[in-house]
């Protein structure tokens, strides 16, 4: 039995753009009008600093916080307290919506943070375990996690570890690939 490939997985060291290519492929797929949901998270700065990570659905554009500087109760990854109300109000609810709705469904990120909620761990495997096309971001030591090494297990996934030569070249590559499977 051939396994389908169709969940694309992109990794690769801290800031060296995984959001930014996940987000080309989504404008990609929407000018050619695909439905594209889930959400992607994004770095805050203030003054030049970072305080924290908020996340985005990509249908409605609501914003919350996933981690914060300071402050708040929650799990701690360093100096950030994970909200983790905010991020399964937001970002699990676009999960959980793009299942219903969307052709493409992206998650931005598998991580640390993220893998606090219990929520997002069901979710993120229904989403896996769909017949729709699957984008995410998964962080580059999700192997030191069981969740992580599970995921990294299933023979239906296509990890492209993003570096500064492929950068550019990654998103295409995935474009290419969902657009063939819709």
């Amino acid at each position: 039995m051939n396994v389908i490939i169709k969940n694309f997985l992109v990794t690769g060291r801290p800031g060296i753009g995984k959001t930014t290519a996940v987000s080309k492929v989504v404008e990609l797929l929407r000018k050619d009008g695909y439905r594209v949901g889930g959400f992607i998270s994004r770095e805050v700065r203030e003054r030049g600093r970072r305080i924290g990570f908020e996340v985005i659905d990509l249908q409605s554009g609501r914003r919350g916080w996933l981690a914060k500087v300071g402050g708040g109760y929650g799990p701690r990854i360093g100096k950030y307290t994970v909200d983790l109300e905010a991020f399964e109000d937001i970002g699990v609810k676009a999960l959980e919506k793009s299942l219903l709705e969307d052709d493409v469904i992206v998650v931005d990120e598998i991580g640390p943070m993220e893998l606090f909620s219990r929520k997002f761990k069901d979710v993120v495997w229904r989403v896996l375990e769909s017949s729709k096309p699957v984008i995410a971001t998964i962080h580059w030591k999700a192997n030191r996690d069981i969740f992580g090494k599970r995921i990294l297990a299933r023979n239906d996934i296509k990890i492209f570890e993003l570096t500064l030569s492929n950068r550019n070249r990654v998103p295409l590559e995935i474009y290419k690939e969902v657009t063939q499977l819709l």
